[in-house]
């Protein structure tokens, strides 16, 4: 359905020329979203989708090990699509021994979105802080800790105009909420996220939240870094997941130029059914995609496992070895006999035992200081993280 413009032009001043931003009225859209038909069925099959996903987190033997490695594969997808260059062995190379595989600040941006993530789950999920302007502030503030955006005044919404797209706000694709209507937007925004002025389904509701946030735009950078974690955080926070498994990141770099057309189209047309239709789309193909995963690596490590087991001269520091590189894709031989509290030699032998048999590979180009990784595992987890063709 096509409502007409979803809010209103402000016009303001910005850098010495004279610009429309947007504003947008208040959710839930009026006159209401048409989820009867075709919609109807996509998001029931969306949430029976969400509902697999979540019981992988029950029969996985320890969602911990899954977590570690696709968390930060969201951390680099969704860096990505800002621009940086960082892959998920370098960001794990980089958290293991501060080396930098790419440019520094990219990977360093990179690792910041994961300590975000952390500590938005940790406040949501453990501490039961309700997500809330201020917890969007502290998430941000951690986001832009250090690196680049560190001088974009972290945790503080923005007091000046920003834009998107263009080298000026004159010429930009779009003008979001000007700084003196950013809070009456997001106060808006925050009753809606508590169901006010009335229930709203979680998948629908993080759906319009998610356009809601990158149209308001509400600081000076990391908005979208931001606005695809609020759906995830939405997610868990309304009980939908008890683990953070759903990550759209992946399917909005593989749909770029539609995902962007489509918040245009919401914003000029009140187009919200088309949105909502790529949305659930997305969120039924990316919890389908992250249960054949956890299924894969299961299996990958199981029969892994076994050609330890059945090799002649097979050791059980082998094993704990391979444990042990569940949990942590990359080590090095002093890391891995810290952690199994082996000597050094002995790490030396098992690694070595894993590196014959093709478990594990060197990924540090024959240094001193070599480090290993879990080479079918990296593999598996490095699916869709090419980078994004200019």
């Amino acid at each position: 359905m096509e409502r007409g413009l979803t809010g209103y032009y402000d016009t303001v001043s910005a850098f010495g020329e004279t610009v429309r931003a947007f504003v947008p009225h208040p959710l839930p859209p009026d006159p209401p979203l048409e989820l009867d038909g075709g919609l109807g069925e996509l998001l029931d099959a969306a949430s029976v989708a969400l509902g697999r996903l979540d019981g992988v987190s029950v029969v996985l033997p320890d969602p911990q090990i899954f977590l570690y490695s696709y968390v930060r594969k969201e951390a680099v997808l969704s860096s990505m699509i800002e621009g940086t260059q960082s892959s998920l062995s370098d960001l794990l190379l980089f958290e293991f021994d501060g080396t930098p595989g790419a440019p520094v600040e990219d990977t360093a941006e990179v690792s910041r979105y994961v300590a975000a993530l952390e500590h938005g789950l940790k406040r949501l999920l453990d501490e039961r802080f309700p997500l809330s302007l201020r917890l969007i502030q502290e998430i941000h503030a951690e986001l832009l800790a250090d690196g680049r955006g560190a001088d974009k005044n972290p945790g503080e919404f923005k007091r000046s105009q920003n834009w998107i797209g263009g080298s000026r706000p004159g010429n930009a694709r779009f003008v979001p909420t000007p700084p003196h209507q950013v809070l009456d937007c997001l106060g808006a925004l925050e009753k809606f996220l508590h169901d006010q002025p009335a229930r709203t389904r979680p998948l629908v509701k993080a759906a319009l939240a998610h356009v809601q946030f990158e149209t308001i735009h509400p600081f000076l950078d990391g908005n979208g870094r931001l606005g695809r974690l609020l759906v995830t955080f939405l997610l868990c926070s309304e009980g939908v997941l008890r683990q953070p498994l759903l990550y759209l990141s992946l399917y909005f770099k593989q749909h770029r130029d539609r995902y962007y057309e489509l918040l245009q189209e919401v914003r000029l047309r009140g187009d919200w059914e088309s949105w909502l239709e790529f949305f659930l789309t997305g969120v039924r193909e990316t919890a389908d995609g992250a249960v054949s995963t956890a299924r894969r690596l299961v299996a990958l490590f199981a029969q892994d496992k076994e050609r330890i087991h059945s090799q002649r001269g097979s050791s059980s520091a082998a094993l704990r070895l391979h444990d042990h590189f569940q949990r942590t894709p990359v080590t090095s031989i002093a890391r891995a006999a810290e952690a199994l509290r082996i000597s050094a030699p002995t790490a030396t032998s098992a690694l070595q035992k894993l590196e014959a048999l093709g478990i594990v590979r060197e990924l540090t180009g024959g240094n001193y200081r070599r480090i290993y990784g879990y080479s079918a595992y990296l593999d598996i987890l490095n699916e869709g993280t090419e980078p994004i063709a200019s």
